[in-house]
């Protein structure tokens, strides 16, 4: 339990939520999701998209069939074949073809470096390094040309990744806590990480109790700050 009296110290598991005017994406549902939902008053999901199968990215599932009652069709889910297998063993009953005002989920499998269009934004995949399972991350283009990577679990980046993370306007990175991890950047690694890829700015997410939002904000380079959550950022043209 948080028992920071900083609001900003409350943190539910990562995800993201994208919206334009053509289409409204949803990354990764995990346990929070349905609270995440109700906080942010989401009405609408197009697509969701799997980083990994995870716990902490996958237990949420169940909780996307809100998003799919009235939809005629079925809810495309992006994931790596190893993410999607996962989805399929632990969530069987939503893989019926005969389930109604269930999940109803399309598999759309990925790869690496793969790259699609969904509405007016294009997405990429990339693979990270993060224990053992296949893990990616998501590079967004925006309708106006705005590039935005999300890569919340990561330890290391492969060298082609580290390629096309060139000239971001937005990362938003993992940055676990202080102490070094073994599957995770630490607060020190993902400011290399960025150091490194020089976006315009770096947003730190997947944060434990031990960054205090204040008094890790006070530290960081002015382009540089903590995701909290319910952060909204709006990219125009």
């Amino acid at each position: 339990m948080c028992t920071s009296t900083d609001p900003r110290n409350r943190r539910s598991r990562s995800s993201i939520y994208l919206e334009s005017a053509e289409i409204c994406i949803l990354v990764d549902t995990g346990p929070d999701l349905r609270e995440q939902a109700l906080r942010e008053k989401l009405k609408r999901v197009d697509h969701v998209l799997y980083t990994h199968d995870h716990l902490d990215h996958i237990a949420g599932f169940d909780e996307i069939r809100a998003f799919c009652w009235h939809r005629e069709a079925p809810m495309p889910i992006h994931a790596s074949p190893h993410t999607l297998s996962s989805l399929q063993r632990m969530y069987p009953w939503a893989f019926n073809n005969t389930a109604q005002n269930y999940v109803r989920p399309l598999p759309q499998p990925f790869n690496d470096f793969d790259t699609f269009a969904l509405g007016d934004i294009s997405v990429q995949t990339f693979p990270v390094k993060h224990a053992d399972s296949p893990t990616h991350g998501f590079l967004f283009t925006l309708p106006d040309g705005e590039r935005v990577a999300y890569a919340p679990d990561v330890k290391s980046f492969p060298t082609e990744s580290k390629a096309l993370l060139q000239s971001l306007d937005l990362l938003i990175i993992d940055a676990l806590r202080k102490e070094p991890h073994h599957t995770h950047m630490s607060l020190s690694e993902a400011l290399e990480a960025a150091a490194e890829l020089t976006p315009t700015q770096t947003a730190l997410t997947h944060l434990t109790h031990d960054l205090d939002f204040a008094e890790t904000s006070a530290k960081l380079p002015s382009n540089i700050f903590l995701a909290t959550d319910g952060l909204t950022l709006e990219f125009d043209s």
